[in-house]
């Protein structure tokens, strides 16, 4: 698969440039379609507030949406124009999981960014990430709020841990990986047996990526103290890593949320880029 049709979750954050200067050069490297979707949200008022103030507020509250999605759209095409890329935009209103979740469908990737709890742009984001990777069926790239990155998949640290998530991860980021000019294939704590990491982990679906022309070397640590999401950061952080690429939720969200995993770990404390795919 090629990545010819991208999307970019465009909103009135301020990190929402950042994210589109990463989708624009993805687009520009892969030669692909981009597109900037807005979300205009249904506003929503109590009723004892209605009943007090009147649907004046609710008028307010959406001026000040369509204003937001005109000033996105100004630097969005001012922008794409000067990467001279083919591109196009779509402001619509309605629920937010929702109507990303339906546009995603029709594309190849996805550009979201974590969540800036500071940001109040951002409020109506919480667990956006999270529903996108799960009911789309497309790879979501989610970019960290901090930090800027001018390169995308140069130097790409793939979490391998023989699962079915990580294994979809992997062909949905192959065009990344192709492109790559190193990829290192970390297991972290793997198990033989039944988990499918064989004699040498990572050494099976290093092969694998080897056949399809990416230069991936197999790599594996050990640590029952540390969490794995903290030392995926870490080794990423000493590879000089300008991408992760991991497979999300290999357990129930709701455990996730209760317990705690390695997706939870990077969508909250990720420092460069990460392809997740469900």
């Amino acid at each position: 698969m090629a990545l010819k049709d991208i999307m970019v979750l465009v909103d009135s954050s301020a990190h929402s440039a950042d994210r589109l200067d990463v989708a624009i050069k993805l687009a520009t490297d892969h030669d692909a379609h981009l597109t900037g979707l807005f979300v205009r949200m249904v506003p929503h008022v109590p009723q004892f507030v209605m009943s007090q103030l009147g649907p004046e507020v609710q008028d307010v509250q959406r001026k000040y949406a369509q204003d937001a999605a005109r000033a996105a759209h100004k630097i969005f095409e001012d922008k794409v124009r000067a990467a001279g890329i083919r591109a196009e935009w779509r402001a619509v209103e309605g629920d937010l999981v929702d109507t990303v979740c339906l546009h995603a469908k029709y594309t190849d990737l996805v550009v979201m960014g974590q969540r800036d709890t500071s940001d109040d742009a951002m409020d109506g984001e919480d667990g956006l990430v999270d529903h996108v990777v799960l009911e789309a069926g497309r790879p979501v790239l989610v970019v960290p709020y901090a930090g800027k990155f001018k390169t995308i998949g140069s130097k790409v640290v793939l979490a391998w841990n023989a699962s079915r998530e990580a294994t979809r991860a992997v062909n949905d980021a192959m065009p990344l990986l192709q492109k790559a000019r190193e990829v290192e294939v970390l297991a972290i704590n793997p198990r033989g047996g039944r988990a499918g990491h064989g004699d040498v982990p990572g050494a099976d679906i290093s092969l694998h990526l080897a056949r399809h022309g990416v230069k991936a070397n197999a790599e594996h640590i050990f640590s029952d103290d540390v969490d794995p999401g903290a030392m995926l950061l870490s080794r990423a952080a000493d590879a000089g890593a300008d991408l992760i690429v991991m497979g999300a939720y290999g357990r129930s969200r709701l455990r996730e949320l209760v317990l705690g995993g390695a997706t939870r770990h990077l969508l909250r404390h990720m420092t460069v880029p990460v392809l997740m795919a469900h």
